[in-house]
């Protein structure tokens, strides 16, 4: 398939820069794939949405201070993940400017020495006298993407820190959020175990696969760089009793999809490892039945992902209805159920 097939056209003023103010008000809709149907609710109508021996499966990663910014080197670096020993690698701009060997000051508590570059990664090595992980959180910023800090003209919001994060996070280690959770309070996870739905969790630590653009105008030739995901055996148990009975695994992310896909696709059922699965049209799926998922931009692998849950062509039309509905688009806007 070409990239173009996976592009539409938006309105700037639907790009979500803040979120709302309740995170179960944000709208939600719902795509049914065997009607091809198109419907249109608030994120606290989920549970009514779903059935009895339902299983929702959710990411537990947590987000960490992945940017850092040197405003005297004027270089940037978005932390991706740590390799050992202090060693992390990251993505830098401008990239020029780290020359093999240079040191770096992030606000005089973090320094960064560039130990090499491979593409358009760089290898770090991080030193502070109060702790490598304790700097980070303290120097570095909240990694929201790139549109949104153009939007607002570049500055943070102390509410950053917590919206930008699920209420169930507990596993850190993720450069960006897995954003469809964002939209769960505790009120709908509660009404969600009342009506009989399980809960269960993986974690999968977010990294550029998730967020970085596809550049192959033939999408088959799309790198992946590689993830770290963890599916917990208790999980793997809850899914398939659901499978058994006849119920449906509903995944809130893409990250979610990714991590189940991931295990069921592997012949040794590895529970934990680093995941380079690309998922578009044409792909099988073995564990996921619905999906919570945001709007995505176009020519992602986002969006080829839920073009091969959905279809290419009903999901460019929900796109279009999203649009034409004036839902909030990307990581802080609305949502859609794929059921």
């Amino acid at each position: 398939m070409k990239l173009g097939d996976f592009d539409y056209e938006y309105p700037e003023e639907l790009v979500a820069t803040h979120p709302l103010k309740e995170r179960e008000s944000s709208r939600m809709m719902l795509v049914d794939r065997r009607l091809k149907s198109f419907r249109h609710f608030t994120v606290i109508d989920l549970p009514s949405l779903l059935d009895e021996g339902d299983l929702v499966v959710l990411n537990d990663t947590r987000v960490f201070h992945a940017r850092l910014v040197s405003k005297e080197a004027g270089i940037e670096i978005l932390l991706l993940r740590e390799e050992g020993g202090d060693i992390w690698r990251g993505v830098a701009h401008p990239l020029k400017k780290c020359r093999e060997g240079r040191t770096i000051s992030f606000g005089g508590l973090l320094t960064a020495e560039i130990i090499k570059r491979e593409g358009d990664e760089v290898v770090v090595r991080l030193s502070s006298p109060a702790g490598v992980r304790e700097a980070i959180e303290k120097v570095g910023l909240v990694p929201l993407p790139p549109y949104i800090l153009r939007r607002r003209g570049g500055y943070y919001t102390e509410e950053d820190k917590e919206r930008y994060q699920t209420i169930y996070a507990r596993h850190l280690g993720s450069s960006a959020a897995p954003t469809a959770g964002l939209h769960l309070s505790q009120r709908i996870l509660d009404n969600l175990v009342g009506r009989g739905i399980g809960l269960a969790y993986i974690t999968l630590h977010v990294g550029r696969d998730t967020f970085v653009p596809v550049r192959e105008e033939d999408v088959a030739r799309h790198e992946m760089h590689g993830e770290e995901y963890f599916v917990p055996r208790e999980t793997v148990d809850l899914v398939e009793k659901a499978k058994e009975a006849g119920r449906r695994v509903v995944a809130v992310g893409t990250t979610v999809v990714r991590a189940l896909e991931t295990f069921y696709s592997d012949p040794e059922r590895r529970h934990s490892g680093t995941t380079r699965i690309f998922i578009y049209p044409g792909y099988t799926f073995k564990a996921v039945d619905a999906i919570l998922t945001n709007f995505h931009q176009p020519r992602s692998t986002l969006i080829m992902l839920v073009s091969a849950f959905a279809g290419r062509e009903f999901i460019l039309e929900a796109y279009r209805e999203a649009i034409r509905e004036k839902y909030r688009l990307f990581s802080f806007g609305d949502c859609m159920l794929i059921l």
